[in-house]
């Protein structure tokens, strides 16, 4: 009996690692956008934690103050960045089912 359970269970855990690397996948494709300034800044990221994207209004560069844009750029990248990782560990979440894997698992 317990060779049966131990089976089942190893089948289930085969089945959520294909379907890991599957979303790994996916995760590649996903994105989330944050914008900073009132949209003077736009950073768009993948669900695999890289930025893909980042506009910057040209009338922003116009009166130039280059500390501000600077802060404007490092806001909005840290909260795609923050993004990204809540959509992937929601989507994570869908997977496992609400177990706590540890990060070098995903």
């Amino acid at each position: 009996m317990f060779q049966g359970n131990m089976g089942k269970m190893m089948k289930q855990v085969q089945q959520m690692q294909k379907r890991m690397a599957q979303l790994q996948e996916e995760l590649n494709e996903m994105t989330v956008e944050a914008s900073s300034g009132g949209g003077v800044v736009r950073v768009v990221a993948n669900g695999k934690k890289e930025i893909v994207e980042i506009e910057i209004e040209k009338e922003a560069l116009e009166d130039a103050d280059v500390e501000m844009i600077q802060d404007l750029v490092l806001s909005a990248v840290n909260e795609a960045l923050r993004r990204a990782e809540e959509m992937a560990a929601a989507e994570m979440q869908k997977i496992t089912g609400g177990l706590n894997l540890p990060p070098g698992m995903v």
